[in-house]
């Protein structure tokens, strides 16, 4: 579970998940948890390179493709838009997934009119004020992935992924993350990186070999870009083992003399996968480091890294891959040892992106904290899953991966309050796992244990071949799918109510509404340009 997919081994995202818990209210009545996307505009644009063998918005597939089941809680996650040029009142589109059945099912429309009302939940919409850009939202790519992709038939694995990927027939996903070289999900083999040689600093033994195989990362994300187009970002949990003092005494620091064959190691990584047709956008050098976990490297020595090596080895190579700081474990520690660094105006500037990780939860404080200190620098949550015998709140330890449609209220819930404080892109570890929330890579010595199992956003059975979408793809989805790339976040505000709602304005004009209703039906009122709608949420 690195940063860049889930760099972080499940049995270290379980202890910090019993860290921290978000208490979730109990309530004897159902839940609704409905997500509604408004959008103003032009149809969504999309691409994909045949037929859907099944729909992902449909339930009880007969091609071996199901999704969540509809759980006791009442909860809906809904998405409206709409055509701000349109010259009469504008008709909203609304989007809902429901455990009553509906997966980011089409309503009937719903015009704006010329009427005020007083209902008790009332969002009003201001375009006028605007907040951070939007960058995306998806998954991660793994060898775990690619394994249980190649258990189903080219069609049905073409469908799985025009259901991730495209943005007419899927979840349009726009912003990925993938390991460089082994993290604890690269299933395919053992432990490797890309020059096992000891004291190459040449790097004359480097090679991507293991990722050109059938089970391998540019396979898996070449087949990825049939369906969809998206930015992608990298990071490491180790570099290889003979740049470090001594991983078996648990000595985990880079040796200096090592640093300028490590930037030379990360620039052939990024032209080797070019070759291949695949851009690495962003590069963020190491997996949550300084917490013992995987390597030991300081934030001041990435820092120094950074500046003296990788940067100038880069301009040199002529390399565009844009540099991103973080990949702490979790928000709080982000806000606690970031600034160190980044207070630093020079530095600071050639810092794209600062990338977190979710493992505390629900500290979206932090997150506004350091978009208030960093406004133009853009903020990702770029890591977070359930983990086996985590502290899932508000379950406490629980199976996994989980079935039931109602676990998608709490993701949605956590991205909703990610981006309300700052955050422009979002990322969830494990895209596609197993029924058994594997396979997984056990290497002690890295991190990863034997018992690492995990929630994914799909889960393929390599069985039975039944492919099963998890309630977190579907509230994923209704951000993914309807905000896009360079949308920008506008203000929406009201009688909240339980209603956990954000607003955005695409780059093609198109306004969309994301609501979850956390509580039972409730009507409504959208207030927008002086005109109003009414809506059951």
């Amino acid at each position: 579970m690195k940063s860049i997919h889930q760099y972080v081994p499940i049995a270290f995202r379980a202890r910090n998940r019993a860290d921290k818990q978000i208490p979730l209210r109990q309530n004897k009545f159902p839940l609704l948890a409905v997500v509604i996307i408004l959008v103003f505009g032009l149809s969504i644009s999309g691409f994909y390179k045949q037929n859907v063998l099944f729909s992902c918005n449909k339930t009880n597939q007969s091609s071996g493709i199901s999704d969540s089941n509809p759980s006791s809680l009442d909860e809906n996650i809904s998405a409206l838009n709409w055509n701000t040029k349109q010259t009469a009142f504008p008709q909203v589109q609304v989007y809902v997934s429901s455990p009553e059945g509906d997966r980011l099912a089409k309503k009937e429309s719903v015009a704006f009119i010329n009427k005020r009302t007083d209902k008790k939940n009332r969002i009003l919409i201001d375009e006028s004020s605007t907040f951070q850009q939007i960058e995306g939202f998806g998954a991660s790519f793994n060898e775990a992935g690619m394994i249980c992709l190649n258990s189903l038939n080219s069609r049905q694995a073409d469908s799985l992924l025009q259901c991730l990927f495209d943005t007419v027939n899927g979840a349009g996903f726009s912003l990925m993350k993938t390991p460089l070289a082994a993290c604890d999900f690269s299933s395919a083999g053992p432990w490797y990186s890309y020059n096992d040689t000891p004291g190459d600093t040449a790097m004359l033994h480097f090679s991507i070999e293991r990722d050109l195989g059938p089970n391998g990362l540019v396979n898996y994300i070449k087949k990825a870009q049939l369906f969809g187009r998206f930015t992608l970002h990298t990071t490491m949990d180790f570099p290889p083992d003979w740049m470090l003092y001594s991983l078996k005494k648990g000595e985990k620091h880079i040796k200096p003399e090592y640093y300028n064959a490590l930037a030379k190691y990360f620039a052939l990584y990024i032209k080797a996968y070019k070759f291949e047709g695949i851009n690495i956008d962003y590069l963020s050098p190491l997996n949550e480091p300084d917490n013992g976990w995987y390597t030991n490297v300081t934030y001041e020595a990435i820092k120094n890294i950074t500046w003296h090596y990788i940067l100038p080895f880069f301009r040199k190579e002529n390399i565009s891959t844009r540099i991103q700081l973080g990949e702490a474990v979790n928000r709080s520690e982000g806000l606690k040892k970031i600034p160190a660094v980044l207070d630093d105006p020079e530095f600071r500037q050639v810092i794209s992106t600062i990338t977190v990780h979710g493992y505390d939860w629900n500290r979206f404080d932090a997150i506004a904290e350091l978009h208030k200190k960093y406004p133009d620098i853009p903020i990702w949550m770029s890591e977070v899953c359930y983990a086996q015998a985590s502290n899932i709140p508000p379950h406490g330890p629980r199976k996994v991966p989980v079935y039931d449609f109602s676990d998608g209220q709490f993701w949605g819930n956590m991205i909703m309050n990610d981006l309300k404080s700052g955050a422009s892109g979002w990322i969830y570890w494990n895209m596609i796992l197993d029924e058994n929330g594997g396979p997984w890579l056990v290497s002690k010595e890295h991190g990863n244990p034997e018992n690492n199992a995990q929630h994914p956003v799909v889960i393929v059975n390599r069985t039975t071949g039944q492919v099963h979408f998890t309630g977190l793809y579907y509230y994923l989805a209704h951000f993914s799918k309807f905000v896009r790339p360079g949308a920008y976040r506008i203000k929406a505000t009201g009688n909240q109510g339980k209603l956990n709602f954000a607003a955005f304005i695409n780059p093609n004009g198109k306004k969309v509404l994301v609501v979850i209703n956390n509580d039972n039906k409730t009507e409504g009122s959208i207030q927008w340009n002086n005109q109003e709608m009414v809506y059951t949420f």
